[in-house]
């Protein structure tokens, strides 16, 4: 059947909509002052007109320390969206403490492009905030001509590979006073509160902690001489900028590091920073040489909010939330029950700067959520780019991004709704072209149904979800169930067309491959097939992987069922972890060359190579599949030939571009566009960019 949604649907659909609006609009002016999140908050006299925090977020957008019209331009829209205060950084007090990346706050010379920064959050409604920091043992020696990175005691850090320098007693002393004079910057430059860093594993947390530290002077030993750096910081900061100026703290709740500070601890720090004139406190989690996941997908929504509450319940100063809160819905219940006072929403505000707008006007079913992939932002900042966003292809390009209406609008054809496809559309659309998007399934999205469908991916598919909501919602029109042909083509008579129509599993020509047991990856994620209980998966890329989570979550308890029989006291909490992550399948991961994950994103790959490993999936590397047999895979290792026993063997070994229309199109002289993994296999952020580029070069 062929679902059309033409124009006098949609704008029936539009017009029930609308209705529905002003009325939900109705309710919530009448009960605005009711919504948790929308009650305003004072931190020390500074009045905040809602509870949404943006952190402040490596964004690799200053150069050598400047402010850049890019970096005031992506706040100015996160102000304009209507969050209530805006953190920025963070910024250096010295040469050593950041890189020329980093927002510079070390000298006079960059006040003035503070006071812009200021300005252009100000003007647009939002408080603004800059937070300072010493990245200690994190930084790099290269980014530091040289320098080595320095740190209380030279214990060597797992992310740089290097070992800091040990600083000496009046070196401390140095740096304190740096902190001051940044902060007096700070508010010299218009800024209306500081932020100090004293987590992650920073200069402030790496006195902190007995890992880092192993000092035997006042700054080492024992936790009240392990304090004493960061707390004189606060002291002096107060002092230096008077004690209305607020004195915002981000600290972690937990670091998450065996043997270094734990939940206990860091509530007695928190109290301390209160004591010592701190007046809100931000909470964070976790440092960067952490093995618990803090920032992808799999992490729950608002998991880390107990270390917020725990905290909350010790101190009488606002209490700010992180981490995985990417929906008003969570935000208004964490802050209704009592585990904040506010919530700090970092990439959900990079994925969709309008969020608290949209909440505010009962519009939440429009955002477009951070799905926390780590493909545009940390995975950027890994290799030195500037932060983008996969869900988000305006993000970091505000200014060249603005709409302008094309003159002549032309009759696009969009074939294909996955994300490379409802991206150009949606694009295409806000140029003023009138577009329509055909999709050969009953839905649009693509493969990033594919990609939710391993455990703790599921946001790949609310993506697609938010992606469908906006092309409904601004009015383009949607063809479903129909392949494109050039019969069709001929009676539609587009303009332009734009080619998004994905790829196909690749069948590797390995003797044996057509057997009945050998199945498609595709299909595994798909449910479409069952595998038993002995699986060799060949290919130990992305897609490998994804499939080997899949199915080793067979037979595994479901966290409601862990949490019944806990609570009951039904099994021991060993035995209820051992039945949470180990299911009933026997997984093999046969890849040829020496990595497995290679094309998986940074940020993403070690928490999923991790996965693997706890939940027992076996991998080989440098493994040649030779043949599937009936009774599993004969692969040659080290120039050896053995059988990996199989039930069932799963093909996983890529994908290859479906583009069966581009030599049609352009036969028949219409002006096209190849976007997504029509044009390239790539990851989904290519897809979403790529597909943008094309709706708006139409």
């Amino acid at each position: 059947m062929r679902l059309v949604l033409d124009s006098a649907s949609l704008s029936g659909v539009r017009n029930i909509y609308m209705t529905t609006r002003i009325r939900v609009n109705r309710i919530e002016r009448r009960n605005l002052m009711q919504d948790p999140i929308f009650n305003p908050i004072n931190i020390n006299s500074l009045e905040v007109k809602n509870r949404i925090y943006l952190p402040a977020m490596h964004l690799n957008m200053a150069e050598n320390y400047t402010i850049t019209d890019r970096l005031i331009e992506f706040y100015a829209e996160r102000a304009r969206g209507g969050v209530g205060m805006i953190s920025v950084g963070f910024a250096t007090v010295d040469e050593l403490s950041g890189s020329p990346l980093n927002i510079g706050a070390h000298a006079d010379e960059y006040i003035p492009g503070l006071a812009r920064l200021a300005a252009g959050i100000k003007d647009n409604g939002a408080r603004s905030v800059v937070q300072i920091n010493h990245a200690g043992r994190y930084n790099f020696s290269f980014l530091m001509g040289g320098k080595k990175p320095v740190a209380p005691s030279p214990i060597p850090s797992r992310l740089t590979k290097e070992v800091p320098r040990e600083l000496e007693r009046d070196e401390i002393e140095e740096i304190i006073e740096h902190f001051v004079a940044a902060a007096a910057r700070i508010k010299q430059a218009g800024f209306d509160a500081v932020e100090v860093l004293s987590g992650t594993g920073y200069l402030i947390s790496a006195f902190l902690s007995p890992l880092t530290n192993q000092r035997t002077d006042e700054y080492g030993g024992s936790y009240e001489n392990r304090m004493r750096f960061g707390l004189s910081i606060m002291r002096k900061i107060k002092a230096a900028t008077g004690n209305d100026f607020p004195l915002i703290v981000r600290m972690n709740g937990n670091d998450f590091m065996p043997g270094g500070q734990g939940r206990k601890e860091l509530q007695e720090y928190a109290t301390a920073l209160e004591q010592n004139g701190v007046d809100a406190l931000c909470i964070n989690v976790g440092w960067h040489e952490a093995r618990v996941p803090q920032i992808v997908t799999s992490v729950p929504r608002g998991v880390f909010g107990y270390l917020a509450r725990g905290i909350k319940d010790l101190v009488d100063i606002p209490v700010i939330a992180s981490h995985r809160i990417n929906d008003p819905s969570i935000a208004r219940e964490m802050i209704a029950d009592g585990v904040c006072d506010m919530v700090a929403m970092g990439r959900p505000l990079i994925a969709d700067p309008y969020l608290p707008e949209k909440a505010r006007a009962g519009r939440e079913d429009e955002i477009v959520h951070c799905i926390a992939c780590a493909q545009g932002c940390f995975d950027h900042i890994f290799k030195g780019k500037a932060v983008e966003c996969l869900c988000n292809p305006k993000a970091g390009h505000e200014a060249e991004c603005r709409p302008e209406t094309v003159a002549s609008p032309k009759k696009v054809m969009v074939v294909g709704g996955g994300p490379a496809g409802m991206s150009a559309a949606l694009a295409a659309h806000e140029c003023g072209n009138d577009v329509t998007l055909y999709e050969q399934t009953d839905r649009l999205g693509g493969q990033l149904y594919l990609a939710a469908a391993p455990p703790g991916r599921d946001e790949f598919g609310e993506l697609a979800r938010d992606l469908a909501r906006q092309v409904a919602v601004n009015g383009v029109k949607v063809v479903l169930n129909t392949t494109v042909d050039r019969e069709l083509i001929e009676a539609e008579r587009p303009d332009s067309i734009i080619l998004a129509t994905g790829a196909t599993p690749i069948a590797p020509p390995i003797k044996g491959a057509d057997l009945p047991h050998v199945v498609q990856a595709w299909d595994v994620l798909q449910d479409k097939v069952y595998t038993g209980k002995r699986v060799a998966i060949i290919g130990g890329g992305a897609v490998g992987v994804e499939t080997a989570l899949f199915l080793a979550e067979k037979g595994t308890l479901s966290g409601d069922a862990v949490k019944f029989l806990l609570v009951n006291n039904a099994e021991s909490p060993e035995d209820l972890l051992e039945l949470a992550t180990r299911g009933t399948k026997e997984i093999v991961l046969i890849e040829m060359i020496k990595r497995i994950g290679k094309d998986i994103g940074l940020s993403t790959r070690w928490g999923m190579l991790q996965e693997i490993s706890r939940i027992g999936v076996k991998t080989s590397v440098s493994t040649k599949a030779l043949e599937i047999t009936g009774q599993g895979v004969l692969v040659e290792i080290d120039g050896k030939t053995e059988e990996v026993q199989a039930d069932s063997v799963v093909m996983a070994v890529g994908s290859q571009s479906c583009n069966p229309l581009q030599a049609i199109v352009e036969e028949m002289g219409i002006p096209c566009q190849v976007a997504g993994d029509a044009g390239k296999i790539a990851v989904a952020f290519d897809a979403v960019h790529g597909g943008f580029a094309a709706g708006r070069n139409v």
